[in-house]
This record gives structure tokens, C-alpha cells and sequence, in this order.
């Protein structure tokens, strides 16, 4: 049985040796892929028109990444406007009281703090994290933040003067307050990214407030895990 499309083939044909992709003919001749693809089968194509196929490759290739990364964007935008949105209803069932602000603070120490050292103390890369963790301390403990001594982890190419006023804006501590800095030299020809400000340890003094911190937490986890 002679195919419905048979009549467009030697035009269907010609189509192809100026260098047409299968998926183009699709297109514009409405015959199916499977017809095509037996058509085109033994179609010899010269070395010019292999070189336009290939090029209506190369661009068909980058258009559909292009449209499928701005697809994945778009969807990653939604993803993040909804943690957003979720986060804030969180955030408004919240009091922001002294209770509140010391489980957090427990938690935190529990990950990032000091366990075996005689002073409570943390260290992190991240302003944010440090911040929080001055700020709660202020708070709950009436702690004096120019108590706090500083000291600095650095990768070999940052520049310590920079560093240390950096993290002196930052976390609103005075840089005489800063007193050591740790060059690791094993990153010695390795270039750093310009965000990285190393990372700072925060040292506060009495172990006291470690200690409740530690046993807070693990209370708490404790608690959480028997359904308590």
C-alpha cells in the first residue's frame, strides 16, 4: 500500500540534501518521523550540507539549553518565593523570646561551638551566624561583646589587615580585640574567592555558659527524639 505522503517524497527529498534536519521536515511537511526517517535513510549528503546540518545542530543545541535553563531559573524561583512565604508564617507563630532565642542559641552551639575547650567560644565563615550568636549572648547573658577576643583562619593569598576590618565591621568588635591569625600554608598558589574572609573564632570567656549551652541542646534533642 503506497503511503498518503508518497506524492511529497522527491520534494520531501530534496528538502534533506539542502541540508535540512529530519525534525525540520517534520515541521514543515507534517509527515510523520518514522515515514521520514525511512525516506532519509539512504540520502547522501555532501560535505557542505553536512557542515549546515551540523551547524542547525550546534544552534538548536544551545537555543534548547538556553530555554531550558531559563525554565529551570524560573522554577527555582518559585521554589525559593515559596520557602520564603513558608519561612514567614513560620517566623510570625514566634514570640522572639528569652526562651526562644536560647534554644536556638543551643543549637547552634551544639553544631558549631566549642566542647572541650575551658571557654565558650565558636568559629565560622559566615558574619550572619556569628552575629547571631553575639547578639543572643548580649540577650540572654547580658554579655559584653568587647569582651570577646577574636582570632583568624586564613588562606595563604588574603591580605590580614583587610581581613581583620572586615570582620571588625562586621561583628561591631574593635580590632584590637583580634589578636591572632592562622595562615593554613598548605593553600600557598591557590587563589581564593574574593567572597571567603576566612573564618573567625569567637572566644567569651567563662566555660559557664558552654556548659548550659551543651546540656540545653542535647536535652532538648533528647526530648524531641522521645516525642516528648
Amino acid at each position: 500500500m503506497i503511503s498518503k505522503w508518497f506524492r511529497l517524497k522527491d520534494r520531501v527529498i530534496k528538502y534533506r540534501q539542502a541540508g535540512n534536519s529530519l525534525k525540520d521536515a517534520v515541521k514543515k511537511f507534517g509527515i510523520p518521523k518514522a515515514t521520514l526517517s525511512g525516506w532519509f535513510k539512504n540520502v547522501k549528503l555532501s560535505k557542505s550540507k553536512k557542515k549546515i546540518l551540523n551547524n542547525k545542530w550546534r544552534k538548536g543545541l544551545v537555543y534548547a539549553r538556553m530555554k531550558s535553563l531559563i525554565w529551570h531559573n524560573a522554577e527555582k524561583k518559585k521554589r525559593i518565593e515559596l520557602a520564603e512565604k513558608e519561612a514567614e508564617i513560620s517566623l510570625s507563630k514566634l514570640k522572639f523570646d528569652s526562651n526562644e532565642i536560647e534554644i536556638a542559641l543551643a543549637m547552634l552551639y551544639l553544631g558549631e561551638g566549642f566542647k572541650t575547650s575551658v571557654c565558650t567560644g565558636i568559629g565560622n565563615s559566615d558574619p550572619l551566624v556569628l552575629r547571631f550568636f553575639i547578639r543572643a549572648l548580649e540577650r540572654n547573658y547580658s554579655f559584653d561583646r568587647l569582651k570577646i577576643k577574636c582570632e583568624l583562619h586564613l588562606r595563604a593569598d588574603q591580605n590580614i589587615n583587610s581581613i581583620r576590618r572586615y570582620w571588625s565591621k562586621e561583628l561591631k568588635i574593635p580590632i584590637c580585640n583580634f589578636t591572632s591569625v592562622s595562615v593554613d600554608k598548605r593553600t600557598i598558589g591557590r587563589k581564593t574567592y574574593p567572597h571567603y574572609k576566612g573564618v573567625c573564632v569567637l572566644r567569651c570567656g567563662t566555660v559557664a555558659i558552654s556548659r548550659k549551652l551543651v546540656y540545653l541542646s542535647r536535652q532538648f534533642c533528647g526530648r524531641i527524639i522521645k516525642g516528648g
